[in-house]
């Protein structure tokens, strides 16, 4: 069970697919100007992610090593697919919002990567707690992202309807402009290495 939360945990941690792995920019940046696109693209990426491991490591001692890429791209877009149908039936509103990032999830690095590098090397068990692990610290990069820019950019947190969050300032609308993505995930990314590079002189 240790092996399990481990596994899981890499995802959030370590291996977290935006502050450490650095994969997964494109739509971290552009998807984040609310919280609910975020969670949106989380739980769309999270599907294709889970499934498409599942799929590539059960099949991965069929797949000749010269087509392998190929065949993982095929299999992403199946569920790539779904997710899109599915979001233009039930959720029109977030559809729209999140336009062309929907189909994107075919080429997003965080999936293809995670395919390659450990669902083609491990077992069905492992590979889904993997998608689960790299999925939930993807979730978790986009609600940091997107509570930032939302909050600070708009004076409030309004998901699904429900405002969740109200501060008494005059909203930086540069935050919720594409500059201000760079920003934001700029300045995270400098207080991310800056925690590294403490933990590492302190030698943990």
């Amino acid at each position: 069970m240790s092996k399990v939360l481990s596994e899981f945990m890499r995802g959030i941690g370590k291996d977290n697919p935006i502050f450490g792995l650095v994969l997964g920019l494109c739509p971290l940046l552009a998807v984040t100007t609310t919280v609910e696109n975020g969670i949106g693209m989380a739980a769309g990426a999270a599907f294709v992610l889970i499934f498409a491991n599942l799929f590539v490591s059960a099949l991965r001692k069929q797949i000749p090593g010269s087509v392998r890429l190929p065949i993982f791209i095929i299999i992403i877009a199946t569920f790539v697919t779904i997710v899109d149908m599915v979001m233009e039936a039930f959720t029109p509103a977030m559809y729209t919002s999140l336009g062309v990032f929907i189909p994107l999830i075919v080429v997003n690095c965080i999936i293809i990567g995670r395919a390659e590098a450990y669902a083609n090397k491990n077992n069905v068990f492992y590979s889904v707690i993997d998608g689960f692990g790299i999925a939930t610290g993807f979730l978790v990069a986009l609600l940091i992202m997107a509570s930032i820019r939302e909050l600070f950019g708009t004076g409030q947190i309004v998901t699904f309807g429900h405002t969740l969050l109200t501060i008494p300032i005059n909203p930086i609308s540069y935050l919720v402009s594409p500059p201000g993505a760079f920003l934001t995930i700029g300045v995270l990314m400098a207080i991310n290495n800056y925690n590294k590079s403490r933990k590492l002189a302190k030698g943990g």
